[in-house]
């Protein structure tokens, strides 16, 4: 019988020798240069780059948004000029513009109307706000805005105008009537500053 000890000593040389050559067997190469592992920031090699531009121009035709009705040419137009531009997000914003501007209108509030109207539209309204203080008319408030939506949409050299129809509950108190107009915004797509302006107002059938 061998002393326990010692067996357990030659088990733990035995050990010792086998995972040592494990270490040189799978830590060099056939050259006996360390094996070097690819870091997260290597491309693939199975990945050429024909195939990484061919995956960004399948995600960026995925992301290209989807223009309907009749605008739609128009409102492509705008996106192919600017691709900030949304429709979606348009809308939104010009659905808050006409509260602003109609509040302000019936408020008289000219300071708020100013960089929100283009300059005709201003002395137009101006005038209307001057004859209405003049005559004690008063002014109707919107109430709410049953619909609005896009009429119509194109781009004029680096100018993009989209018409947007609106139908409103507007009322003074004691008369409610029903506005139906078409506003008309504009910007330069080329300016920095990303704000639309109300440029003209029609109404509208």
């Amino acid at each position: 019988m061998f002393d326990p000890v010692i067996e357990v000593l030659v088990l733990a040389a035995v050990a010792l020798i086998v995972l040592s050559r494990l270490y040189l067997a799978l830590g060099r190469g056939g050259n006996d240069r360390p094996v070097q592992r690819p870091t997260s920031s290597q491309t693939p090699r199975d990945v050429a780059p024909a195939d990484l531009a061919e995956r960004r121009e399948r995600r960026d035709h995925v992301e290209r948004p989807i223009f309907t009705g009749p605008a739609a040419g128009g409102l492509e137009d705008i996106y192919n000029a600017d691709n900030s531009f949304s429709a979606a997000g348009f809308m939104q914003g010009a659905k808050t513009a006409y509260q602003m501007i109609v509040a302000a209108f019936a408020r008289g509030d000219r300071d708020t109307l100013r960089p929100l109207l283009d300059d005709d539209v201003y002395e137009a309204w101006d005038d209307a706000i001057t004859a209405r203080d003049a005559s004690g008319e008063k002014a109707f408030v919107l109430l709410r805005i049953k619909r609005a939506e896009i009429d119509s949409a194109e781009l004029d050299g680096s100018m993009a105008r989209i018409m947007i129809r609106y139908e409103a509950e507007l009322g003074d108190g004691e008369i409610t009537r029903t506005a139906r107009e078409v506003w008309t915004f504009v910007r330069d797509v080329t300016a920095s500053d990303p704000n639309w302006i109300l440029d003209d107002v029609e109404a509208a059938s």
